[in-house]
């Protein structure tokens, strides 16, 4: 009786045979065509896997990504989650979302293996499978943005519409910021700030932004940034800024922005806020 280990070794072999044969390397009779009396060569045909069946498998499971972002709602996670790992609970209320449909949609995430999730007690939490479903997030809003001019439509009526934006560098913004040049503000929630955060930047969560304004010089401009272009916070916090007497410029650059410029990330908590 043949050994498992010889029997599949056969198998391996008759199989890269039928593969040369079904390609036209071989022809019945040479040495190394598999032994095909009695049999039809589309049945040959048939056991070796053809490279249209290999592209639908591979496509497919490429779609499955397609699918798990193809929700607003789950876009809008994904976000979310780019900033830091968040609980259910924390993520359905950022969202707007009930908890049992967040929970759903981040259901689908995670079987697209884009996000992970930790049981900690009675809480979930999620996180970024890894920096790459960052990136894909990003270049996902850049390809959007290239190509859909409802976006730009929908960004200026809404955001630049609510206050006068005078033109800016942007780049020469993000140098001023690198060198230190500008005094900047993270106003998102703790947590994000702590998760990640440009280096040197101060962190004042926009709901604490007025109690603490003494705390913020004067005589230097103010450069506060958020969670990227979509985001309100910033907005919100150069209008507070500007209406008490400072000069305050919003950076439009999420984190995963600033870390594809290749510019270095902090993570820890804020510094003092001396003046």
């Amino acid at each position: 009786m043949k050994s498992r280990a010889i029997a599949k070794s056969e198998c391996v072999c008759e199989t890269r045979a039928l593969v040369r044969f079904a390609s036209g390397e071989t022809s019945v009779g040479d040495p190394g065509a598999p032994a095909v009396e009695g049999y039809s060569i589309e049945y040959y045909i048939m056991l070796v896997p053809s490279h249209r069946a290999f592209k639908n498998t591979i496509y497919e499971q490429l779609a499955r990504i397609g699918k798990a972002v193809s929700s607003p709602r789950r876009l809008e996670l994904l976000d979310l989650l780019c900033q830091a790992p968040r609980t259910v609970e924390d993520l359905a209320k950022e969202a707007n979302q009930t908890v049992a449909n967040a929970s759903q949609h981040l259901k689908v995430l995670r079987a697209a293996r884009l996000v992970e999730a930790e049981k900690k007690g009675l809480f979930v939490t999620y996180r970024l499978a890894d920096l790459a479903v960052a990136d894909f997030h990003r270049h996902l809003r850049l390809v959007a943005e290239s190509r859909l001019a409802e976006i730009e439509r929908l960004v200026g009526d809404y955001i630049e519409g609510r206050r006068p934006m005078e033109g800016i560098d942007r780049a020469a913004l993000v140098r001023r910021v690198e060198r230190g040049e500008v005094t900047v503000l993270d106003v998102r929630p703790t947590q994000e700030y702590e998760a990640g955060h440009i280096p040197g930047a101060r962190s004042i969560p926009l709901k604490q932004l007025e109690r603490l304004l003494e705390s913020l010089p004067r005589d230097r401009e103010i450069v506060a940034y958020c969670r990227g272009p979509y985001c309100l916070l910033a907005v919100e916090a150069v209008e507070t800024l500007r209406a008490h007497g400072y000069r305050a410029t919003r950076l439009e650059d999420s984190l995963s922005d600033w870390r594809a410029r290749g510019l270095p990330v902090e993570t820890g908590p804020s510094a003092s806020f001396a003046p």
